[in-house]
């Protein structure tokens, strides 16, 4: 028989039947979301690095971190969801905003990186977001311990070098960042599972966990490439 020849069933690919139909629709809908705020998030990047009308600096740094704790205090319900909604959209907007000057400098290097930067994350994110959905639950909780571990250590060693400025110590940062980014888009997706399963229906503070993932995955790999790029041109030089 030739192995050319045989279909392939993407009803079955596309089967989660260990995830129940209500989680599978509440996973629809953070991933929905998730989409749209991408996209007024590139907005907010492309406000700052064409139109220059509003530009990335302390207050838009501040006005993220507002909405985002505006947003999770506020219970999520039916009367509030539009106005979550609303926060959502602001805060996705400044985050884009801010993550300007990253992309200006990543331009400045070389404009490829951008979408380079953005396929690799794209697809880090899809397929780490696929082992979670696949793999059996609660398979990957237990790295929640070990993830915070390693965040913490990274956010020290982020400060130490404030005052050492080694550059070989900021790359480690970045490359050991990027891996324990992956280990939290397995995490979160997990957890997000686990949480609708038992109840837990708010599918907005669940598309930022999802958000800040990707951005800070986002992030770590521009710099990453934009780095060995600069390391490229000095080596021609």
């Amino acid at each position: 028989m030739n192995i050319f020849d045989r279909k392939i069933n993407f009803d079955v690919l596309l089967k989660f039947s260990h995830i129940t139909p209500s989680t599978q629709q509440h996973l629809k809908k953070v991933y929905a979301s998730f989409a749209l705020y991408m996209f007024v998030a590139a907005a907010g990047a492309y406000v700052h690095v064409i139109t220059h009308f509003i530009q990335a600096g302390l207050l838009s740094a501040l006005g993220s971190l507002i909405l985002m704790i505006w947003l999770m205090a506020t219970p999520h319900s039916h009367e509030t969801e539009q106005k979550r909604l609303g926060l959502l959209a602001g805060f996705a907007f400044l985050t884009g905003v801010v993550l300007g000057p990253a992309l200006e400098f990543c331009i400045a290097i070389n404009p490829s990186i951008l979408p380079t930067a953005f396929m690799g994350t794209a697809m880090i994110f899809t397929c780490f977001t696929l082992s979670a959905l696949y793999a059996k639950r609660r398979s990957y909780l237990f790295l929640g311990g070990i993830l915070m571990s390693a965040l913490s250590l990274l956010l020290l060693s982020s400060l130490g070098n404030v005052f050492f400025g080694s550059i070989w110590l900021f790359q480690a940062n970045l490359y050991v960042g990027l891996v324990v980014m992956c280990g939290f888009v397995l995490f979160d997706t997990q957890l997000i599972i686990e949480k609708a399963e038992n109840g837990d229906q708010d599918y907005i503070w669940h598309c930022i966990d999802l958000f800040l993932d990707f951005i800070t995955l986002f992030r770590k790999l521009t710099m990453i490439l934009a780095m060995n790029e600069k390391d490229k041109k000095k080596e021609k030089k």
